[in-house]
């Protein structure tokens, strides 16, 4: 059997090759650097390229199984996939704690005015006065609630926040006061006084929100993208802040990365931008070839794999 990883895994190389010695692993930097035969006869691929695309898993004649080291696969040719009769499983979960860290440093970035007493300090002054709203008893709206809301709605909880989920059905998830149908948000946006965004992108939430939802949203309302930047288009978020249809918004994605630098979010001032970072973690590798590594016992006893199985019908 010839697993294939399109990526250096560090560690985690030495990590595979000894719990697995019957197995052929090949690592490569970049999919550039894998040779045809290996294409052509793996039985698995690990990677998160966008080079894997329709002309090269038509190649993989063999391929039966891509572990996919990242959330989102909504790059990946489904389509072909589907012929080819090749599973996906994802990363999904891998980065909940790092997003859930930077959601509330923004969070607490905006609530605490650290920007405000920084540029006090800049000004050599010492102002004791400065009192600052509290997140507790605020509502914060989740538009998603699988692994990384639900780990983010808890910690809100726990900072005393009001937690609302809008998903596919307005089913009941752990950690969330109330849920609702994706479809009955504009009766719930104006509630929210934060706003988040943790929907991967498929055909139903590419450009979900127009400006009529943010017109929707209390004004006061602070909006964080972490999920896809193709939740909105940029021409329509640029026209809701301009206009201060909503407080503010932190951004770590865009509707066209790399953000070019003649973009007009970079001119606004209620606007804090970065640079699609906030699913990197130093632990990232380990656990998504933990995942790995549990579907591949399952995969070798020839049974269904079983953890982060992607649906190739609906994206996710």
């Amino acid at each position: 059997m010839r697993i294939v990883s399109l990526m250096r895994l560090g560690d985690q190389e030495e990590r595979l090759q000894e719990q697995f010695p019957e197995l052929h692993f090949e690592f490569y930097k970049h999919p550039s650097c894998v040779p045809k035969e290996s294409i052509e006869k793996m039985d698995i691929l690990l990677s998160y390229h966008q080079e894997v695309n329709e002309t090269f898993i038509k190649q993989a004649t063999n391929l039966k199984w891509i572990m996919w080291y990242a959330t989102g696969v909504n790059a990946l040719p489904f389509e072909t996939l589907k012929a080819q009769h090749i599973q996906v499983t994802n990363a999904k979960g891998v980065h909940a704690q790092q997003l859930a860290e930077f959601l509330f440093a923004f969070i607490l970035d905006d609530y605490k005015e650290m920007k405000e007493t920084f540029r006090e300090q800049q000004s050599k002054i010492y102002n004791h006065k400065r009192t600052t709203p509290s997140v507790a008893g605020e509502t914060i709206l989740f538009l998603g609630t699988g692994v990384i809301p639900q780990r983010a709605a808890k910690i809100a909880q726990l900072f005393g926040m009001h937690t609302v989920g809008l998903n596919t059905s307005g089913h009941q998830v752990e950690g969330f006061n109330e849920t609702y149908s994706i479809d009955e948000r504009e009766k719930v946006l104006k509630k929210a006084n934060v706003i988040v965004n943790l929907l991967p992108e498929t055909g139903k939430t590419k450009y979900l929100l127009t400006r009529h939802d943010f017109e929707c949203m209390n004004g006061q309302a602070l909006f964080i993208n972490l999920g896809r930047g193709t939740i909105v288009k940029e021409s329509i978020l640029i026209d809701v802040l301009k206009s201060n249809l909503i407080r503010k918004a932190y951004l770590d994605v865009y509707e066209q990365e790399p953000l070019k630098p003649e973009s007009q979010l970079y001119n606004l001032n209620n606007v804090v931008m970065t640079s699609h970072i906030t699913g990197n973690g130093d632990l990232n590798k380990k656990l998504a070839t933990d995942i790995f590594i549990n579907n591949l016992h399952h995969f070798l006893n020839k049974e269904p794999l079983n953890e982060n199985v992607v649906d190739l019908n609906k994206g996710y």
